[in-house]
């Protein structure tokens, strides 16, 4: 049975909103349940995606944010009330061609928390359906938890492809994700350097024993694959010039307008590219409890939901990493 009140559906909340690329904090009705379950966020996480819709990447009026850990308020199944959870972003309709030929993060029909018709995380509470959720090991701080959904991402490059211990990998972009991929594929024993231009990212990656090299050191045509975590055009040009003929070139990144493409030298050199986004949230859970992957070396700021302004301002600054968004209800 769903558990409830009255007092519940009809209270508001504070949330930050984005309409018209523009951000501002506002009492909004919390959310009723209507069949799914409604979530305490108790930490989120801005993200590069989050950034870009500020700057008009994907038209969206409404709540933004999908990576978060929070605690489960209200559900049609009332085991999980009190449950500490993360959410996998697409909500979908099980119905469709997609979801029934088992691409569900393809969903015809498909709402994504925070992006695409549905409010997301940015908020005192939010709602997902039961079958999104995932239950948060209890020894997991919320500071790792809540690097779930894109660590998942990050390991959705070794559902996709499979990457040989033997193979020389470059991952292009030393920022948010960039340095979670590069965590994941070391995980592989190849031969893994991370394009990275600024300190504290080479720091990091030299703490976790993975190699950065600077762009002039990166031989042209010789790797086998190649890993363009940034998004910008520089970037593409860069890991399209160090991938060798017949190599697989890794797309995991959202980009906001056109991208220029040479299409004859992808054809002459036989290039596979790889679109690549949302990921497996168990594994990503299992690699953060056994301690395998830290990823709370990325934190940079946190700050109550009162100042998320603020936030984003401080995740718009050139280098920093993860800024957090503790909501407080």
């Amino acid at each position: 049975m769903t558990v409830s009140s009255s007092f519940f559906h009809f209270s508001a909340m504070l949330a930050l909103w984005l309409e018209d690329q523009k951000l501002d904090l506002r009492s909004i009705p919390r959310p009723q349940a209507e069949g799914e379950a409604v979530i305490r966020v108790r930490l989120a996480g801005i993200c590069s995606t989050d950034l870009e819709m500020v700057k008009g990447y994907y038209p969206y009026r409404g709540v933004p944010g999908h990576e978060f850990v929070g605690e489960v308020v209200e559900a049609p199944d009332a085991a999980w009330i009190g449950q500490r959870v993360v959410g996998e972003i697409n909500a979908v309709c099980g119905q469709c061609e997609a979801c029934r030929r088992g691409y569900p993060t393809h969903c015809e029909n498909r709402t994504v928390l925070g992006i695409v018709n549905r409010d997301g995380v940015f908020a005192e509470y939010t709602r997902l359906p039961l079958t999104n959720l995932h239950p948060v090991p209890p020894d997991l701080p919320d500071e790792k938890a809540v690097f779930t959904e894109p660590l998942a991402a990050a390991l959705e490059i070794l559902e996709q492809a499979h990457i040989h211990p033997t193979d020389r990998v470059l991952i292009v972009g030393a920022g948010r994700l960039g340095l979670l991929i590069a965590q994941v594929v070391a995980q592989t024993g190849c031969d893994v350097r991370v394009l990275a231009r600024r300190e504290q990212p080479r720091a990091l990656l030299k703490r976790w024993g993975i190699a950065a090299i600077d762009e002039e050191a990166i031989p042209p045509r010789r790797w086998d694959v190649v890993i363009e975590a940034t998004g910008s055009p520089e970037g593409f040009g860069i890991a399209r010039r160090a991938v060798r003929p017949r190599g697989l070139l890794v797309m995991k990144s959202t980009y906001k307008g056109e991208l220029p493409l040479n299409f004859s030298s992808l054809v002459v050199d036989e290039i596979q590219v790889l679109g690549s986004r949302c990921g497996p949230f168990e594994p990503a859970l299992r690699l953060m409890e056994s301690g395998r992957i830290d990823p709370t070396p990325l934190i940079m700021d946190q700050f109550p939901l009162e100042q998320a302004l603020q936030a984003f301002d401080r995740a718009a600054q050139p280098g920093v990493l993860k800024v957090l968004l503790r909501p407080s209800a």
